[in-house]
């Protein structure tokens, strides 16, 4: 069996600046992509563009192409026709290394390597003690590596195959460790809060928060409360676009897949008429629409959990575990 080889790491004659991505601009032009020749197309066209510096949500259900659209980012799978477009350079032109590099990941399953604290963060030497000591701090991990008795260069006790040494919360953070260190323009959330326990989600999304304020963050979303603090959301269904837009405008359009996706959220709570009164409760809390974005909607979806957990209380006898997730 013939298996085909990726393409080039390295294009001599095509290299990205050393800066490339400045801005972190994402143009998906009529983007198709299928995993086989002779298979059918998984996305049908995907055209919008993330602008640089926003927060994006991919949602959708199951089958629906959201991972298919990340792997397209990274090259994973070479697209069937259509481009994508980083900062005026389209990814297909240069090396994966070039791409890959540039761009900064954190898995739902998290990879550790056996070897040392030094070694899972910063594989190729690049980075000084005095840098990846302050990672650790902004990672919550800084107390843990130094208990070890060699600290960043602990054997044995360090990492041992797969990471088991570490919890899957601890091997999240390693992952943002990385994406800190390398300080990239694009930063992509493959569902990563979809596994870890709420501590670690706590620490996750405020590090990325501050840390990656002014950078393009695209996340795979399983959970509506990272879906509302984004600039835009796009929802995908059967690889196609369904809708993109800002997740208000969409919680407030009649038929929105991003609505139906959040009213189920609330059904799954327990809240008696939940289709009706996810909406009702947002547009109730208008008032403080004068507020930054972020804070805005953080503070619309505390008070609709508030009240969605009151109501679940009264309907425990109908819904006794309520899942996180719906996408």
């Amino acid at each position: 069996m013939d298996i085909e080889s990726e393409a080039a790491e390295v294009i001599e004659e095509n290299r990205p600046a050393p800066d490339w991505p400045q801005v972190g601009k994402v143009e998906l032009r009529d983007l198709k992509i299928k995993y086989r020749q002779d298979a059918p197309l998984v996305l049908h066209g995907i055209t919008c563009t993330f602008e640089g510096g926003d927060k994006i949500g991919i949602v959708g259900r199951t089958g629906s192409g959201k991972t298919t659209l990340i792997g397209a980012l990274f090259r994973l799978v070479e697209p069937a026709g259509g481009k994508i477009i980083i900062d005026s350079v389209d990814i297909t032109t240069i090396g994966l290394h070039d791409l890959r590099s540039r761009l900064g990941i954190i898995p739902q399953d998290p990879t550790l390597f056996q070897g040392t604290v030094r070694y899972n963060l910063d594989p190729l030497g690049q980075f000084s003690d005095q840098q990846i000591w302050e990672v650790l701090d902004k990672c919550q991990l800084l107390e843990t590596v130094q208990e070890k008795e060699h600290g960043l260069d602990s054997l044995g006790r360090g990492v041992v195959e797969d990471g088991s040494n570490w919890s899957m919360g601890q091997r999240q953070l390693f992952c943002l460790g990385r994406a800190l260190l390398r300080r990239c323009r694009i930063l992509v959330l493959d569902e990563a809060t979809a596994s870890i326990d709420n501590a670690t989600d706590a620490i996750l999304q405020k590090t990325i928060r501050t840390e990656f304020k002014d950078c393009t963050v695209i996340t795979v979303a399983h959970r509506i409360p990272t879906v509302m603090d984004c600039t835009m959301v796009l929802a995908m269904s059967d690889g196609k676009v369904v809708e993109y837009d800002k997740p208000m405008k969409l919680m407030e359009t009649e038929g929105s897949l991003f609505r139906d996706l959040v009213k189920e959220y609330c059904i799954l709570l327990g809240v008696n008429r939940g289709n009706q009164k996810s909406v009702s409760i947002l547009k109730r809390n208008s008032s403080i629409w004068g507020l930054k974005r972020r804070q805005c909607l953080s503070q619309m979806y505390e008070r609709l959990n508030d009240e969605m957990f009151i109501n679940s209380v009264n309907h425990a006898s109908t819904i006794s575990t309520v899942p996180l997730e719906i996408l």
